[in-house]
């Protein structure tokens, strides 16, 4: 059965997943990438947008404004969720936010992060930024349009957004390390087998 989260996220929701679950999101999802990161981390400025109990995703998306004004999503992908590993952890504390959502695996801050409050990472696929934009129903704000249409907080409405997949669980466990590390266990007899057959290289 489809596992729906619907913002507000509550803990007890995400307390049920695991890294690997697939989940998709209902509600409210709000871009936010590396300049509203450092504007709230380092120059302590507050998010126009409360995302408590919410999800944010790491996107820079394509924005068509209409004739009267209103917005509509064209394109929202995601970015490489690892440029904000630096400040995600402190940014969770800070703004309460229960699921960020991203391209790629975050590290142990982010995990900490995680652990410490009681939320999620998740990985949306690559290459799906247009399909991403039928799951945007309405947009409803546009928040520090100063910083351009990538960096600007779209706030979104959502209808089963995803799929989306579980990185980080609020256990703290990290799929993307964990299987960096089964990898790099699996490498070594595999390469002494490559080795085998092409060593008359040199």
């Amino acid at each position: 059965m489809k596992k729906i989260l619907t913002t507000p996220i509550t803990d007890e929701a995400l307390a049920e997943l695991n890294v690997g679950d697939i989940v998709y999101l209902t509600g409210r999802l709000v871009t936010c990438r590396d300049v509203a990161h450092r504007r709230l981390i380092e120059l302590k400025q507050q998010l126009p947008v409360d995302v408590r109990g919410g999800a944010i995703f790491h996107a820079g998306p394509i924005v068509r404004e209409k004739d009267d004004g209103s917005y509509e999503m064209v394109s929202i992908g995601p970015t490489t969720s690892m440029r904000m590993e630096k400040f995600e952890r402190q940014f969770i504390a800070e703004t309460g936010v229960k699921m960020i959502i991203g391209k790629g695996g975050m590290g142990e801050e982010t995990a900490a992060g995680c652990f410490e409050n009681k939320a999620v990472h998740a990985v949306f696929p690559g290459g799906c930024a247009v399909v991403a934009a039928t799951k945007v129903e309405a947009i409803e704000a546009a928040e520090w349009r100063d910083l351009g249409m990538p960096e600007t907080l779209w706030v979104n409405r959502v209808k089963e957004f995803g799929p989306l997949i579980i990185s980080i669980d609020t256990k703290g466990n990290n799929l993307f390390e964990q299987n960096k590390k089964t990898f790099n266990e699996r490498k070594g007899a595999i390469l002494d087998r490559i080795h085998e057959k092409v060593k008359f290289i040199k």
